[in-house]
């Protein structure tokens, strides 16, 4: 038994009431953390946690890195026991399985309602941590998406940059064809097993594969269809590098083998790996799809902080997040500068990083663009299933490439769904 943690959570109420009623220098406690990513999120994590002890010298942290498996196996393991004191104080959620967490275990995280101003971040970050009027996590990274494209491949083929903004995907499919026929080289990598571009085109038409209330959104889903109809296009055109896994992906990327990725923020560390290709590449937004409502904004990825209920250190935790990740402008000014980190604190969307041209994207202020467009992402309930759904769609898929009417395909997806989420 942590008996030292045993003490703590003894005198827990004590010293939480006192700490209303004095400075949040009060606060003299070991915070413990779980993330994974030691290049990204441990490491800005590391960042955050300095600034705090700057102010707060007598509170310390323990940063443990995980691998992402890891760390939802150990708080699902936790959780389920309800061996609370295996717990850490605060742990790293992927916003897609936000909800899982929430519904499966009332009562695990602390309510931060009223201790954080959620009004300074972006709306689809808070929506999804919100349950039953109450919102329980601090929005970290956003995944807001983008199209980066090689404007040397572009150029060949006859393409300027104006002809790559406000794009559709039929014109994104014909300049693909076309960029192929004159380049040699596809103008995307995709990997069919993998639901990542379904999911992005389906954000950006407002829908989600659940409806408001929970329930299965697919066979009236009309961004559903028209994303699915839209990559089985870019399948059957030629228009893709068909590829297996992550790292195949990336490497057609890096290599040059393909003009165009369209991917979250955090691709961009990726993308600027490559310094002889500096200069070749630009920023625009993602295509719309051709459905009432649709935009040219979306989301892949991101996570947020969550505080452990139980946690002894539970208010002390809330002060640091709130602190830090909620006012410090200056904190989300380093880590995009440092890791290419873009928070969804709004206010943290100016400043000199953000305005800072990029040599190797042209000279385009790139963050900039990514701010813009953070707020136009569509809100959409991810509920608790989006892995399962995830599985149902790739399964399908192929179906549809080979010519199966899309709406027998959506009505397979949702069939199998169904079972598996029983």
């Amino acid at each position: 038994m942590d008996y030292s943690r045993a003490f703590k959570r003894s005198i827990s109420a004590t010293v939480a009431g006192a700490a209303l009623l004095c400075s949040t220098a009060a606060f003299a406690g070991e915070v413990t953390i779980w993330c994974w990513d030691p290049n990204f999120n441990v490491a800005i994590m590391k960042e955050a946690a300095a600034r705090y002890t700057a102010k707060h010298p007598d509170t310390t942290f323990n940063i443990v890195d995980f691998a992402k498996a890891d760390v939802e196996q150990k708080l699902q393991t936790g959780l389920a026991s309800g061996m609370t004191d295996t717990l850490p104080d605060i742990v790293l959620i992927e916003d897609y399985g936000a909800q899982k967490y929430l519904q499966s275990f009332p009562g695990s995280f602390a309510a931060l309602t009223d201790k954080i101003d959620y009004s300074g971040f972006a709306k689809y970050k808070v929506d999804l941590m919100t349950l039953e009027g109450q919102v329980y996590g601090v929005p970290f990274d956003s995944g807001v998406t983008g199209l980066y494209y090689r404007t040397d491949y572009l150029e060949q083929a006859g393409y300027k940059a104006s002809d790559m903004e406000n794009l559709t995907w039929d014109r994104f499919i014909e300049i693909g064809k076309d960029v192929k026929a004159k380049t040699g080289h596809e103008m995307m990598a995709l990997d069919s097993n993998d639901g990542g571009l379904i999911r992005i085109m389906m954000q950006s038409g407002g829908q989600w594969y659940f409806n408001d209330d929970g329930s299965l959104n697919i066979t009236g889903n009309a961004a559903l269809k028209a994303a699915l109809e839209t990559q089985a296009r870019i399948v059957n055109e030629g228009v893709a590098k068909p590829t297996s896994g992550w790292n195949d992906g990336i490497s057609a990327l890096t290599s040059g083998d393909v003009a165009s990725v369209l991917m979250g923020v955090w691709i961009t560390g990726t993308v600027k790996s490559q310094a002889d290709q500096a200069g070749r590449w630009a920023l625009t937004a993602i295509p719309k799809l051709n459905i009432e409502g649709a935009t040219a904004a979306s989301n892949l990825g991101g996570s947020s902080w969550y505080v452990l209920d139980a946690s002894a250190e539970k208010d002390e935790a809330i002060d640091f997040l709130n602190e830090v990740y909620a006012k410090d402008l200056d904190f989300y000014q380093k880590i995009l500068t440092e890791r290419g980190a873009v928070g969804s604190l709004l206010a943290a969307r100016t400043g000199e990083a953000y305005l800072k041209p990029d040599d190797f994207f042209g000279g385009q202020t790139v963050w900039q663009n990514f701010a813009d467009w953070l707020v136009q992402v569509p809100a959409v309930n991810y509920g608790i299933f989006t892995n399962e759904l995830d599985t149902a769609v790739t399964a399908n898929f192929p179906a549809l490439v080979k010519g199966t009417p899309v709406d027998d395909v959506l009505k397979a997806i949702e069939d199998q769904a169904a079972g598996q989420i029983q």
